[in-house]
């Protein structure tokens, strides 16, 4: 006989059931959660220990720029010079060590050092890659300090706090722009409405010379690489010899052109040296009226009339001279491809070929100048190259006065 089930009792011990089932969840739940956290430790970046004991560049007073000075705070300075050399502290940008820039000033006990950025052999290399190729006047870098060749103290200029490191001067910058800027507009005009790079023509402005036109280009070209170069490195000796004789090239050409095109007016032709005899010949018989008048050497004639002839056919050679002699009109410019590529026969080879060299080296010019900041130093053969192209131009030029 079966007993009878009490039933509070049955709903107590379902109760209890559940509250421990309950219990065990919430506890499986707590030990995920500690596994969790512990391996969320585990995985999670550390900071390097020289951070923590090594020292740090915390400050950074001064102007970022070439041929300043700066003023550099590092924590924990002191505690690293006592077994380092803080004498052998360079600038770090970039990542990048600048050689040569030793600590004018070091106060171990402050944790202060004060650097002069400059450029020396050692670190022109690095400020060529720094400065190079600039898009603008300033540029975010990285700074830190370290020694000359280790590794750079930790800093709080890194990535995601660069400071700007001044490329050009705004004020000197500005200056140089506004005098560069004036200087061409004056050349540009004076090209247009004088004859600076034009042959001489009377009563007029004459066609382009291609010679002027080079030694204009080449002048400019090493005008404006210098003052640029100057901004971003404050360096004035960058001049090379093969650049002086790159316009000793240039110039001679113009002046050979010159020399050329003011040479004597070409010998006569025979009809014109024919009436030229004949023009002196009648103007000593205009000059004879006594004889005539005498009639002592037998000529037919009133010696009126043959005086009036004689100068009437004088008056008549003068005429035909004139027609024979008369220049070519001047020939007007018809535009700067034109004039530069053409003379009275046309378009010529040999300018264009001295055009086009002009105008690839001229590329290649700025180009190195951008990226190296520095004057490219043209090889004998490239100014051997130019100089033949020169002289063959010129030859050319012979034939036409001959």
């Amino acid at each position: 006989m079966a007993l009878p089930v009490d039933p509070t009792s049955a709903a107590v011990a379902d109760h209890h059931q559940r509250r421990y089932r309950g219990f065990l969840r919430l506890a499986v739940l707590r030990i995920l959660a500690m596994l969790g956290a512990v391996l969320l430790g585990l995985c999670a970046p550390h900071a390097p220990a020289h951070a923590a004991n090594g020292p740090q560049v915390t400050q950074l007073q001064g102007h970022l720029e070439l041929d300043y000075s700066v003023e550099v705070r590092v924590e924990g300075l002191a505690d690293w010079a006592a077994d380092n050399d803080p004498r052998r502290l360079v600038p770090f940008i970039d990542g990048r060590a600048l050689p040569g820039n030793p600590p004018e000033a070091i106060d171990v006990t402050r944790g202060r050092l004060l650097f002069h950025l400059r450029v020396n052999e050692d670190s022109r290399a690095v400020w060529t890659d720094l400065l190079g190729a600039p898009e603008g006047l300033r540029r975010p870098v990285t700074f830190s300090v370290g020694p000359v060749d280790g590794a750079p103290f930790d800093t709080v200029y890194g990535d995601g706090r660069r400071v700007m490191l001044t490329v050009i001067s705004p004020v000197y910058g500005g200056i140089a722009l506004l005098l560069v800027v004036v200087t061409l507009a004056v050349f540009v005009q004076l090209a247009r409405t004088t004859s600076i790079i034009r042959k001489p023509a009377e009563g007029g402005l004459g066609p382009y010379d291609l010679g002027r036109f080079q030694m204009a280009v080449w002048f400019f070209l090493i005008y404006l690489s210098y003052t640029a170069i100057w901004l971003i490195t404050d360096a004035t000796d960058t001049i090379h010899p093969s650049l002086l004789a790159l316009l000793g090239i240039s110039a001679g050409t113009a002046l050979s052109e010159a020399v050329i095109d003011a040479g004597g007016a070409p010998a006569p032709e025979p009809r014109q040296q024919a009436l030229l005899d004949e023009r002196q010949q009648r103007v000593r018989e205009i000059g004879t009226r006594g004889m005539w008048q005498d009639g002592n050497e037998g000529a037919g004639g009133d010696p009126r009339e043959r005086q009036q002839a004689a100068r009437q056919r004088v008056m008549q050679i003068d005429r035909e001279l004139r027609a024979l002699q008369a220049p070519a009109p001047e020939m007007a410019s018809r535009g700067l491809l034109h004039d530069l590529l053409s003379d009275a026969q046309g378009y010529r080879f040999d300018r264009f070929q001295i055009f086009a060299f002009t105008l690839i080296l001229g590329v290649i010019f700025l180009s190195d100048v951008y990226n190296n900041l520095s004057m490219p130093e043209l090889s004998p053969t490239l100014l051997g190259l130019m100089g033949l192209s020169s002289g063959t131009y010129i030859g050319f030029k012979l034939p036409n006065r001959s």
